[in-house]
């Protein structure tokens, strides 16, 4: 069973937009949600998606059931108040998702993913970011090209470079640097158990800084 929370954030909150500056100390507040309550091979994968309103979204999925107290109780002003949402609207939202029974072979899904395309240089070893369009859609068919999944269609749009610190490192010069680019578009599944096992795993690295969710939906088209 995998579990998917939606917090919608408060974009005046200092927390926030200190967490939104820095996906570092994003990473730390999603990871308290699961203290004491994780496997040694689990990934807790999050993206944080901010529309024309300006108003952030917070994605978490994990294998666990996540405990947000810290956020509802502790600091009320970290989510966006449920009177400023559309009517009905929960905040947050917590759902569970049983992927053995919602996916299947064939299927054809739309797709949204924010990833750090990269590439290794063998010498030296290091990740060298992928700025080119040419060089991403390689990366990205790379990724969805496989025996368990096609890449149909994508679009690429390069977000803005995010940094993060080292676990607890102050100093500015040893922040690292993410380049954040946004594919979405569609995929075909081929190999139901397979694609689930990428699906839980994530994409590409900077996973622990909000990259490599990949997110589902109906093709409707």
């Amino acid at each position: 069973m995998t579990y998917l929370s939606r917090l919608i954030l408060n974009p005046r909150s200092k927390q926030v937009r200190n967490e939104l500056a820095d996906p570092y100390e994003m990473h730390r507040t999603v990871m308290k949600a699961f203290a004491g309550n994780l496997q040694n091979d689990e990934r807790v994968l999050f993206r944080v998606d901010v529309p024309r309103t300006g108003i952030p979204t917070l994605l978490v999925q994990s294998k666990n059931v996540p405990n947000w107290t810290e956020l509802t109780e502790a600091r009320k002003n970290y989510l966006l108040d449920e009177s400023y949402l559309p009517f009905g609207e929960e905040n947050l939202a917590l759902k569970e998702i049983d992927f053995s029974q919602k996916l299947r072979a064939g299927q054809r899904l739309v797709f949204r993913l924010r990833a750090n395309p990269t590439k290794r240089y063998s010498k030296s070893r290091k990740r060298v970011g992928l700025y080119k369009e040419k060089e991403q859609k390689n990366w990205i068919e790379h990724k969805l090209n496989t025996e368990y999944c096609q890449l149909l269609s994508v679009r690429i749009a390069n977000e803005s470079d995010q940094h993060g610190k080292l676990f607890k490192e102050k100093d500015k010069k040893k922040r690292m640097k993410f380049h954040a680019v946004l594919f979405e578009g569609i995929l075909e599944i081929t190999d139901k158990a397979e694609f689930q096992k990428m699906l839980e795993a994530g994409i590409g690295p900077g996973k622990g800084l909000g990259f490599g969710l990949l997110s589902l939906a109906p093709n409707r088209g």
